[in-house]
């Protein structure tokens, strides 16, 4: 005798987690974007493996006049006979580590600055938003730009300058998460029990905040990029024979009519970036806040 039919599985419940996984994947642009990023950072990460030379060696029988691209070089070479593509990838390197870790700065500090002033409200609260109230009324760039003339432009330093000027907007956001979330049942009920500021802000109030704070870093990393990138091309960034995407736009500057792919490639490196950073940044908005 046959044994009996085995009871069908019941099917998976709907998760936080598999709610935010099928709608981000439903965001084309914001896959796209996420798969755009992680190749780049492969290709940055590998970057000596991958390109076929030294990002400053030298091809000595064609110094004298940038060379179009070709089978030996496929972006081209510059004047002094250095390999466009093999730049590129290592100008990446530089430009997105600048770009993230100035963008954990920012959202580091902004976060913390935010907590503090959304949780505590009154006089703290008064004080830190009058402090970031003044800081958004000085203009970045020309700050930045004076800072890194002042400073001799080193990556830790870029990092530390764009960071520390760029936390006004997730300081912001994040006091008005945490004006809305200590109010919540869920926080009466952890200061009832006993549960010490740092406990409730960090423990359980910050948590129900990330969702606007993960987007906010995403769009900062462009932003970062994009600040780095201008400030290379102004020769105040990362200083040759590094190379960056900035400052190889600034060198390619004096051959745009003779030898135009050495400023094509590294801008479209950087309009590729900041295309997938801001389309992903969408997409995980609209997974962690689906609402209309």
């Amino acid at each position: 005798m046959s044994n009996p039919a085995l009871p069908a599985r019941a099917p998976l419940a709907d998760t936080p987690w598999r709610l935010f996984l099928r709608r981000f994947l439903r965001h084309r642009l914001a896959v796209t974007g996420l798969v755009v990023l992680c190749l780049l950072g492969l290709l940055a990460l590998f970057a000596p493996q991958i390109a076929p030379y030294s990002f400053d060696e030298q091809d000595l029988t064609i110094m004298g006049e940038p060379q179009p691209p070709s089978s030996a070089h496929l972006m081209g070479t510059d004047q002094l006979g250095r390999d466009a593509f093999t730049r590129v990838l290592y100008g990446a390197r530089v430009s997105l580590a600048v770009g993230l870790a100035s963008a954990l700065l920012a959202t580091l500090l902004g976060t913390l600055i935010g907590a503090l002033a959304g949780y505590y409200r009154g006089v703290i609260d008064s004080l830190l938003m009058r402090l970031t109230d003044m800081v958004l009324c000085i203009p970045l760039l020309p700050l930045v730009i004076l800072l890194s003339g002042m400073l001799r432009p080193t990556v830790p330093l870029l990092v530390g300058i764009i960071g520390v000027l760029g936390w006004m907007g997730t300081a912001r956001l994040v006091r008005g998460q945490f004006l809305s979330l200590r109010e919540r049942e869920f926080v009466e009920a952890s200061r009832a029990l006993g549960g010490t500021n740092n406990r409730i802000m960090f423990r359980h109030m910050l948590p129900n905040a990330l969702g606007p704070i993960i987007v906010a870093t995403t769009l900062a990393v462009g932003s970062g990029i994009m600040l780095e990138s201008a400030l290379s091309f102004l020769g105040l960034g990362v200083q040759p024979p590094t190379p960056t995407w900035g400052n190889l736009l600034n060198y390619a500057s004096q051959w745009l009519q003779s030898a135009p792919w050495l400023a094509v490639f590294p801008g479209l490196m950087i309009l590729i970036t900041v295309l997938a950073v801001n389309f992903l940044g969408d997409g995980l908005r609209d997974a962690l806040d689906p609402r209309p």
